[in-house]
């Protein structure tokens, strides 16, 4: 070869070299110049709301968390309630709660958050007519004063031990009084959070944008996505792929699959998150105790658990070990699992080939349980179907108490267990968030004394007792206590999951 050719040839190897060098360099999500300032989440379900007024599911939260915000917060590491709107508070005595609000925030249309947006925002959620869900966070609040534009008087009848917690919930989450009157907040919402409402394609995806104006220091994050994909194997593809950078609530049967991805980060800890099978107490023979009671038997929640890759905890406490008011003791109380017995009560009881109609939404932890208890009935002598619906029509159809027996979840977002028992086992939230349509005079007492006094020690003794109560009265069967999980890409940084399974997004960042 002459020196000539083999110069040119020489250059033409430099050149291609570099053109593929920069081809790599500018190619995939995860090269540094290039990721984009934005995150998307996959979710199996839609939101069946963008109101906390009129919401109460976990998906809805997961998006009005980032839109609105609490006149307090829970520490994602202790769970002690903090200052968020709230500038500070003061309690004059048992029955008073002075809360001082931050000064010149805005709603994200404009208008002021003050001391009336608080008392219009409480007024709504306690209002019987609107019916919001868990109006049952305010219902000892017997008056809501505006003191002055960044005062807000809030006055019990009897003292309520649970108050910071409720407020810090996120349904008790401040609206704009003004998009609440003029327009819907439950498709176009407007609060004081990092990120603001851009778009809501029903059954697709939900899409926020970063608050430019936000009164702290704006978020990293420009661009939110809540992409909605029915099969978790569809989303772990896209995490893999880097369609989606997070997904959450990770399947058990999954996780190995998920631990493997190359770029993928895990989270996993104790949550405090509580699963159920629960009865229809207004239909019989659910609402007879011995069939309770033969069914609690006859469900092997330890052998499901065993299944679930280190993802849940079997305890059948109703109040679990992450929840304030837990005692160990409570288990002792629960019908273990006892083949033989359930057979025996089902038969001396004339329940043999009763139909049983399990209904369950369509995601995929509660279908794994209905069918692992599905078998599990069926061998007690039971004839057993199991029907199925999408999120928000399974969650108005349960709420009606149009159905038998049904799967259900709580994620005890205040970490209290007043705030588990009342809503979802006490009387007056009958057609709200008491699923099981339970009613027990007792029980309903030592709840409500749990929630009126402000000393801790007395509020677990009779959370205790209440506890014992429900466990005996079986009006669920606890499948098990939950692991807060997470999976994102790697470029992912400062994602939080707290113990009650909720993250906020202002603090993460795309690296």
């Amino acid at each position: 070869m002459s020196k000539r050719m083999f110069q040119l040839f020489m250059l033409v190897l430099i050149t291609i070299i570099t053109l593929v060098g920069c081809s790599e360099s500018s190619s995939g999500e995860n090269s540094s110049s290039e990721v984009p300032n934005e995150v998307t989440y996959a979710t199996t379900t839609d939101a069946a709301g963008l109101s906390p007024i009129d919401t109460n599911d976990s998906v809805s939260s997961n998006v009005t968390y980032q839109i609105y915000e609490t006149l307090f917060t829970q520490d994602p590491e202790t769970l002690e309630a903090k200052p968020l709107l709230a500038k500070s508070y003061e309690t004059p005595d048992d029955n008073t709660w002075v809360i001082h609000l931050r000064e010149d925030i805005k709603f994200h249309d404009g208008t002021p958050f003050n001391a009336k947006a608080v008392k219009y925002t409480f007024e709504q959620i306690k209002d019987p007519e609107r019916a919001a869900p868990r109006a049952s966070l305010l219902e000892p609040i017997s008056s809501i004063e505006v003191r002055d534009e960044y005062t807000v008087v809030l006055k019990t009848e009897k003292p309520y031990g649970p108050m910071l917690a409720a407020l810090s919930h996120t349904n008790a989450a401040i609206v704009s009084p003004t998009a609440d009157k003029e327009g819907d907040i439950n498709k176009d919402p407007v609060g004081t959070g990092p990120f603001v409402f851009g778009e809501w394609v029903e059954g697709d995806h939900i899409t926020l944008k970063r608050n430019e104006d936000y009164w702290k220091d704006p978020a990293s994050l420009e661009k939110v996505t809540f992409k909605v994909v029915p099969e978790t194997s569809t989303a772990i593809s896209m995490l893999e792929t880097g369609k989606v950078q997070f997904i959450d609530a990770l399947p058990s049967d999954q996780l190995p699959r998920i631990e493997s991805l190359k770029g993928v980060e895990v989270q996993k800890s104790e949550g405090t998150r509580v699963s159920y099978l629960g009865f229809n107490m207004d239909k019989a023979p659910f609402n007879e105790l011995k069939f309770r009671q033969a069914v609690a038997y006859g469900v092997n929640q330890e052998a499901y658990v065993k299944q679930l890759n280190g993802l849940g905890t079997h305890n059948e406490s109703v109040i679990g070990p992450k929840v304030f008011g837990y005692n160990e003791k409570a288990k002792e109380a629960s019908y273990p699992y006892d083949k033989e017995k359930a057979s025996q009560l089902i038969e001396e009881n004339g329940y043999s080939g009763q139909k049983v109609t399990l209904l369950t939404a369509n995601r995929d932890n509660y279908m794994k349980m209905a069918e692992i208890v599905q078998a599990q009935l069926t061998e007690i002598g039971l004839n057993v179907e199991i029907e199925t619906m999408e999120w928000a029509t399974f969650l108005e159809t349960g709420r009606k108490g149009n159905y038998e027996m049904t799967f259900l979840g709580w994620s005890n977002s205040t970490a209290d267990g007043s705030e588990l028992l009342y809503p979802n086992l006490h009387s007056d939230n009958i057609d709200s968030s008491n699923f099981s349509r339970y009613s027990n005079d007792a029980f309903d007492k030592l709840v409500e004394e749990s929630r009126e006094t402000v000393d801790q020690e007395v509020r677990k003794e009779k959370l205790h007792e209440a506890n014992v109560m429900a466990i005996k009265d079986a009006p669920w069967v606890v499948m098990q206590h939950g692991t807060v999980t997470a999976a994102y890409d790697e470029s992912v940084k400062g994602l939080v999951v707290d113990p009650t399974g909720q993250w906020l997004l202002y603090n993460v960042s795309r690296e």
